[in-house]
């Protein structure tokens, strides 16, 4: 049975993080993730993000009416970011979980830092082949080891010309696959069970009720100032658990 501050934690988590990806466009994986390592250790925090994340990104990923075509031009960067999620897994019965804990936050207040800075990288689509299967293999590994989607994933999807609905509904389909092999590889590891899944499944209702605010929000306030303050709590946080975790080790 799940206690009531274990719910509490679940249900503000991931009304924040659903607020935050209605208002941008991403950040529920990232958000819920790095305050639920916080609260709770890394496996569990992973098993915990799971339902929400591929609910809502699943939304995200069938709208948009560009699938077919993306799907078409980086389904080797998709299959490469998928499949090797397990090989990532297994350090989750093998490393510190201290030490992956310390790199989740690393991976975090990167991105947190290159995003305030405007850091973009710029991909051409001779380079596009090639580059993409790579930075699908290190996605996937730092998934499977960190739970954490976007670095350098994300980077990647936004340095290649995508429109904004394009990069939107690509990320969608990055973060569904992406949730969909890190649930195989955490049950394969053993770091899945069915209570954890009921944890995760009541986290879906606030995320979507986030969601819906975050909407509201958009409308009404500037998407680049929400952006700013977005990226600066995600560097706090991230700082936060790499202290942390330096301090167990």
């Amino acid at each position: 049975m799940i206690d009531v501050t274990t719910l509490l934690i679940i249900f503000g988590t991931f009304l924040l993080a659903g607020t935050v990806k209605g208002v941008i466009g991403l950040g529920l994986p990232t958000v819920s993730l790095a305050i639920l390592t916080v609260a709770f250790d890394l496996p569990q925090a992973m098993a915990l993000l799971l339902v929400p994340s591929f609910v809502t990104n699943l939304w995200q990923a069938m709208v948009g009416g560009h699938a077919r075509e993306l799907i078409a031009r980086l389904w080797l960067f998709f299959a490469t970011a998928t499949c090797v999620v397990w090989v990532g897994a297994l350090a989750l019965t093998r490393v510190d979980l201290s030490v992956l804990s310390a790199l989740l936050g690393a991976l975090i207040a990167t991105y947190a830092a290159l995003s305030l800075i405007g850091v973009r990288l710029s991909i051409t689509e001779r380079k596009e082949t090639w580059v993409g299967p790579v930075l699908g293999i290190i996605n996937g590994v730092l998934t499977g080891m960190t739970g954490s989607f976007v670095v350098p994933g994300v980077m990647f999807l936004q340095s290649i010309g995508l429109s904004r609905d394009m990069l939107i509904q690509a990320m969608g389909i990055l973060f569904t696959l992406s949730t969909l092999a890190l649930g195989v590889a955490l049950g394969g590891n053993g770091l899945l069970n069915s209570d954890q899944g009921v944890m995760s499944a009541t986290g879906l209702l606030p995320a979507i009720v986030g969601m819906m605010l975050g909407q509201r929000i958009r409308a009404k306030f500037s998407e680049d100032s929400f952006r700013k303050v977005f990226f600066v709590a995600l560097l706090v946080t991230g700082a936060y658990i790499i202290v942390t975790a330096i301090d167990v080790l």
